[in-house]
C-alpha cells in the first residue's frame, strides 16, 4: 500500500511538472509574441512619422513651386499690361505726329 501510495505521489509530480513545463512553454511563447506585435507595432508608428514628415515636405515644396508659378504668371501679366500701355502711348505719339 505505501509503494502504491509513492507511486501515485511520483505519478503526480512528474505529471504536475509536465504541466507546469508546458504552461512555461505557453508562457514563454505568448511572450515572445507579444514582443514581436510590439516591436511591429513601432515600426509602423516610425513609418508613419517618416511618410508624414515626407508628405509635410512634399506639401511645402509644392506650396512654393504653386507661388513662384503664381509670381511668374503676374510678372507676364505685368510685362503684358506694360507692353500695352506702350503700344498705346506709340499709337497716340503716332496720332500726334501724323497731325502735325
Amino acid at each position: 500500500m505505501k509503494l502504491t501510495r509513492f507511486i501515485l505521489i511520483a505519478f503526480l509530480a512528474v505529471f504536475v511538472a509536465g504541466c507546469n513545463k508546458q504552461k512555461a512553454a505557453i508562457d514563454t511563447k505568448t511572450e515572445a509574441t507579444k514582443d514581436a506585435i510590439d516591436k511591429t507595432k513601432d515600426a509602423v508608428d516610425a513609418s508613419a512619422r517618416n511618410a508624414k514628415k515626407e508628405a509635410d515636405a512634399n506639401a511645402a515644396i509644392d506650396k512654393s513651386n504653386i507661388e513662384a508659378k503664381k509670381l511668374s504668371v503676374q510678372a507676364q501679366l505685368e510685362a503684358d499690361k506694360r507692353k500695352v500701355e506702350a503700344e498705346a502711348a506709340s499709337a497716340k505719339a503716332k496720332i500726334d505726329a501724323d497731325k502735325k
